[in-house]
């Protein structure tokens, strides 16, 4: 009788669940490859720049992000145009429209901009950004990027930059 009832247990609950759903993992790393158009910000000229992004899924379609990128513009204040060191990181939200395998979403960040050059500028900004990943296999994407920041400092004027890239991810 035992048998029975543990067998019947068994078939009613086999019958009533619900079927299984491929789900994409929540947290991933990845590397990028994008442009910064400084937009003269403290004479520093356009460069291009490698980035590591990471990604945390919060829940209902919101994840938080972080992209820290560096690049090597050119400093034109002087005159002369010499390489400087640009670092850029950033944390942000974004919100997925789809989290499916073609993954659309609208988001913003807040991030800092340290260049070091003779005399170490410092900004802090916050800008929007909008992408798409597509996920080649259950746990590997690419996508694209844009963003549009404002950065603000003491006794500098309001400085912005547009920042594209690609970039590709490893989610586990």
């Amino acid at each position: 009788m035992r048998t029975l009832l543990c067998t019947l247990g068994f078939a009613l609950a086999l019958l009533g669940a619900a079927p299984a759903h491929a789900q994409f993992a929540n947290r991933s790393l990845g590397l990028s490859l994008g442009y910064m158009d400084f937009n003269n910000t403290n004479g520093l000229d356009n460069a291009f720049f490698l980035g590591i992004d990471a990604s945390l899924y919060i829940e209902s379609g919101f994840e938080v992000v972080s992209l820290s990128k560096i690049a090597f513009p050119k400093d034109t204040t002087d005159g002369e145009d010499k390489r400087v060191i640009g670092l850029a990181p950033s944390l942000g939200l974004r919100y997925l429209f789809s989290e499916e395998s073609i993954r659309p979403y609208v988001g913003t960040d807040i991030s800092y901009l340290l260049v070091f050059k003779e005399s170490v500028s410092n900004f802090v900004g916050i800008g929007p950004n909008v992408g798409i990943d597509f996920f080649v296999s259950d746990s590997v994407s690419v996508g694209l990027r844009g963003q549009y920041n404002f950065y603000l400092a003491l006794n500098e004027k309001t400085q912005s930059s547009l920042t594209v890239s690609a970039g590709a991810a490893a989610y586990f």
